[in-house]
Parts: structure tokens; C-alpha cells; sequence
């Protein structure tokens, strides 16, 4: 009887999930619950200038940091959600 597959940690930032899979086996733990990704690695060739209240700015950085990531790849994120789920409709 093989051993029960080990609950994955909790991996709050890119570096703490780069870190964990340099060294996991991860043969050893419970994928069951992980779904399917599709990265789209396109080049970035436009860029966004845009005016916020600096508290709006800060509540984004905030959440950005809070999800280990820096905050213009969360805004980009934020946008292509959106966009995603409106283009589905």
C-alpha cells in the first residue's frame, strides 16, 4: 500500500513557489485539486499610461505585494481577467 500523497503548502509569492519545486518531489503530494493553465507568452509592445488617486495606487500595490508579484504585472493581470470573462459572454 503506498503512503497517503502529502497536502501541498501554502506558496504565497513566485519565489516561494520557485523555491518549493526546485527541491519537492513533487510525485509525493496530492495534485488532485491543481487545474489546468494556459500561459500566453506574448510580446509586450504597447505600454499604458494612466492618472490614479495615490490611494487607489497604494490599495494596488498592496495587493500586488500581498500576492508576491510587482504591481504592474497585477494590473495586467486584473486587465486580462476582465477582459477574459467579458469575452466569454
Amino acid at each position: 500500500m503506498s503512503a497517503k500523497p502529502k497536502i501541498m503548502p501554502p506558496l504565497r509569492s513566485d519565489k516561494e513557489a520557485e523555491d518549493f519545486v526546485a527541491d519537492a518531489d513533487l510525485s509525493q503530494y496530492d495534485l488532485s485539486g491543481f487545474k489546468p493553465m494556459h500561459f500566453e507568452v506574448e510580446p509586450k509592445s504597447a505600454s499604458l499610461n494612466m492618472r490614479l488617486p495615490i490611494s487607489l495606487l497604494d490599495a494596488v500595490k498592496a495587493r500586488a505585494r500581498a500576492k508576491g508579484i510587482p504591481y504592474t504585472r497585477y494590473v495586467r493581470l486584473l486587465l486580462e481577467s476582465d477582459v477574459a470573462r467579458h469575452r466569454h459572454r
